[in-house]
């Protein structure tokens, strides 16, 4: 088993490789938008659970976390 913690925004994803895709954070990584932006970060970790939005793996082999189209976050 292991130490470290699921992220409560990308689950057993490391922080660091989740880019986010949309928004003034858009390039970033979760991992760098919890230290610019925490609360920024919980909003992310809030709506995690009203599935507003998912993790997908892009094309380039990197992790994206995008809008799900279907739902809408709290500004």
């Amino acid at each position: 088993m292991s130490q470290k913690e699921n992220s409560p925004v990308t689950g057993i994803i490391d922080e660091s490789l989740v880019i986010l895709d949309f928004g003034k954070y858009e390039g970033k990584s979760v991992e760098e938008v919890s230290g610019l932006d925490p609360s920024f970060y919980e909003k992310l970790s809030a709506e995690k659970e009203n599935g507003v939005f998912a993790i997908r793996r892009h094309r380039d082999k990197t992790f994206r976390l995008y809008v799900n189209p279907a739902k809408e976050m709290n500004h």
